[in-house]
Formats: C-alpha cells, structure tokens, sequence
C-alpha cells in the first residue's frame, strides 16, 4: 500500500531533539523522504504494523503528532510535483 507520512515533533528540549532524529530515522527505513518531514512509503500490511510500533515506542503522547494516510490509486500523473523533483517510481525496478 501507498503511505504519505507526515510529523510534528516539538524540538524545545533535547529529548524533542532526540526523539525527531530518530523518527526521522525510523521512517528513512521504511520510505523516502519528500520534505523536511514527510515521507513517501510503500509497505505490505505487515511493514505498517511493524512501522507504526515502532513509532509509537517514540513519540510522545502530548507534544508530538505523527499522520499516516493510506493514498489509494497513486498513478502516473496523480501528483502535482512544483519545484525540485523528489521521489522514486515504485512501479519500476530499482538498482541499487
């Protein structure tokens, strides 16, 4: 499935500090970073769980927000893209 990740952590100490790297880093295994913080994922329902457990043993209840949407019919056009290209066709093989 097609996943747009987006987060708010508040950064005002230096466990906020912390806690943005490693969702940043949390979510760079798992998808492509299109802005500051969002992301661009494609995971099998396996994956998201994995994900968002992951996730949820990091972000704080009460200062930070983290929004998954499920993109439903991502096809050739269906992105408006203004400004630097980012991303990645998932529908072509990939060499690494």
């Amino acid at each position: 499935m097609n996943l747009l990740v987006a987060y708010d952590i508040c950064t005002d100490s230096k466990r906020g500090e912390k806690r943005l790297r490693r969702v940043s880093k949390i979510c760079i295994n798992f998808g492509q970073r299109v802005q500051k913080s969002v992301y661009e994922c494609q995971l099998s329902e396996e994956e998201l769980v994995e994900f968002v457990h992951m996730l949820s043993e990091v972000v704080h209840p009460t200062e930070d927000n983290i929004r998954i949407y499920r993109v439903s019919g991502v096809a050739q056009g269906s992105v408006v893209n203004l400004g630097r290209a980012v991303g990645m066709d998932y529908s072509n093989p990939m060499i690494i």
